[in-house]
């Protein structure tokens, strides 16, 4: 499937800003193409991005949480 996104489409499906899209997709961490000016991603690289910063953001917050029980913390 080619599904293909805006910069601002994308944008809002990660919750970030369009000029973030756009940086992340000049360095390569998102793929797409220009069509005239305009850019395009792929849809299946936007939401492969998407599953790895969750996963991510999940695993330091179980981190988070392991140490502030160890803290005492909860307590």
């Amino acid at each position: 499937m080619n599904a293909e996104l805006t910069t601002q489409q994308a944008a809002d499906l990660l919750n970030v800003s369009r000029p973030h899209v756009i940086k992340l997709m000049d360095e390569g961490i998102l793929k797409g193409h220009k069509v005239g000016t305009h850019r395009r991603l792929y849809a299946s690289s936007v939401q492969e991005f998407k599953r790895h910063r969750d996963l991510e953001q999940r695993a330091a917050a179980d981190e988070l949480a392991v140490l502030s029980d160890e803290m005492g913390l909860y307590e």
